[in-house]
């Protein structure tokens, strides 16, 4: 007769808590993180610990023993054990093992990873049949009884979160940040114990107009290349990214010890980022438990540090200007490019980052759209800068990478003997909401004054405005 194991009751009764949800199950299920929990203590139950040595067995010494089959093609376990060992993120027997649990979980291969055990008589003895639940035949099959069930339940998880899986279960808030090309992003980096810290986010920079990144959060990733365990001789150095941005190369690896800064930074020139941030801040609104360590550290590095709780909104209380009883926006003015002779909404996916690369001085100028045009003016002196009735409007249209800023095309050679020619002038605004209320007014103001311009072909009747555009 089996003997009564309590961890397969709590296991059950996870289980059953797990399928009385409605959905998938993610990462803020609350009871993803006590299954997990489960399913590592019935592993780790009854492991027998080398008599030598001083690696501490735990249960992914065996997993990533497991046969991988006869046929030689990979298999949906196989797959999942060869992406855990080759994590990036994680550096630890319990890390990799925790990481395959959360694959196994979504890949639905568990109860195949324990069956192809019980098959294998050499892993099958790294358990003590008398103590442990995978050792013992009378009671592995009640636990295959519940893997089953569990196949039956859909989990949705992040599988890239998985940098803090050596020390906890807890998993972090994580979110992506995407910003332009250009050479100051504003952000102070610190590294404590293999982890990318930002420290500040310098006032008037492209990190704070952006308003994602807060300061106590953890760069964890760029352009698919993961950070964590990362040096300063790999990005850059305990400094800010005043200067252009020193941080490892876009590839899925990570670089080698012997890249040096300079090489990092000519490999990132002109291109755009895609950051993965770790939050400070957990669901539930109090500081990520794990996290508590490395803010100590961080403190006594740096005793001024302070967590950032919100973005500090550029211009946030100051009211806008009236003009003639007109409100008028707040904008920073970040330059203009030549576009050619097509003025389509196309052209903006590429005359924005090619402003944004110069890093030309923003202007700050007061922008008012009026029925029948936009005018600029320079808010220092109230100077006139230029002024654009709407039938010389091609298009407008903001970012998805950076909201806040937004540009539109405009004819600037409309005598030109080989067809009209196009600037595009590109504009930084202190909310997305502001933002998409100017692209909005100047898309009813478009048709309104609806017009029809020659084309780039000289042939009269095409009109080239489009209404806003996202990209």
């Amino acid at each position: 007769m089996a003997r009564k194991e309590p961890l397969l009751s709590a296991l059950k009764g996870g289980v059953l808590r797990l399928r009385e949800g409605s959905g998938p199950c993610t990462d803020t299920s609350p009871h993803l993180v006590s299954l997990c929990q489960l399913l590592e203590s019935i592993l780790r139950k009854g492991l027998r610990q080398p008599a030598w040595g001083f690696r501490r067995r735990d249960y992914w010494h065996w997993l990533e023993q497991l046969p991988t089959g006869t046929s030689g093609r990979p298999t949906p376990l196989s797959i999942s054990i060869r992406r855990a060992g080759g994590c990036e993120r994680t550096r630890t027997a319990q890390g990799r093992g925790r990481y395959f649990l959360r694959l196994a979980l979504q890949g639905k291969v568990l109860a195949v990873a324990v069956r192809q055990l019980a098959q294998t008589p050499r892993l099958l003895e790294f358990y003590d049949p008398g103590s442990s639940i995978l050792g013992s035949e009378d009671l592995r099959e009640p636990f295959l009884s519940l893997l089953l069930v569990l196949t039956e339940i859909d989990f949705s998880l992040d599988l890239q979160n998985c940098s803090f899986l050596d020390e906890s279960w807890l998993l972090p808030v994580c979110c992506t940040y995407e910003t332009v090309p250009c050479r100051a992003l504003g952000m102070v980096l610190r590294y404590v114990d293999g982890r990318v810290f930002v420290t500040k986010v310098l006032p008037e920079s492209q990190a704070e107009v952006d308003e994602v990144v807060l300061a106590g959060d953890i760069l964890d990733e760029i352009n698919g290349c993961s950070l964590r365990y990362a040096c300063p001789g790999q990005v850059g150095g305990d400094r800010g990214l005043g200067g252009p941005p020193v941080l490892p190369p876009c590839s899925p690896l990570l670089p080698p010890p012997s890249l040096q800064a300079g090489a990092v930074l000519q490999s990132l020139k002109g291109q755009p980022l895609s950051f993965r941030l770790l939050r400070w801040r957990w669901h539930n609104g109090a500081v990520f438990e794990p996290l508590l360590p490395y803010l100590k550290a961080l403190k006594e590095k740096e005793p001024q540090f302070q967590l950032q709780h919100s973005p500090r909104h550029r211009g946030e209380g100051e009211p806008r200007q009236l003009q003639g009883g007109r409100l008028l926006y707040n904008l920073r003015y970040l330059g203009q490019t030549s576009v050619g002779t097509f003025g389509g909404k196309e052209v903006l996916e590429g005359a924005i980052p090619a402003v944004l690369e110069r890093d030309l001085a923003a202007r700050e100028v007061l922008f008012d759209v009026k029925e029948a045009e936009v005018l600029v003016q320079e808010k220092a002196s109230s100077k006139l800068l230029c002024r654009h009735p709407y039938p010389s409007i091609s298009c407008v249209g903001r970012c998805t990478w950076s909201p806040r800023i937004f540009a539109f095309c405009v004819v600037s050679s409309p005598e030109s003997p080989d067809g009209s020619t196009f600037d595009c002038l590109v504009f930084a605004s202190s909310s997305e909401q502001e933002c998409e209320e100017i692209i909005g007014r100047i898309g009813k103001g478009r048709v309104c004054g609806f017009s029809y311009l020659q084309s780039h072909r000289g042939i009269p009747g095409i009109l080239f405005w489009s209404s806003t555009c996202r990209i």
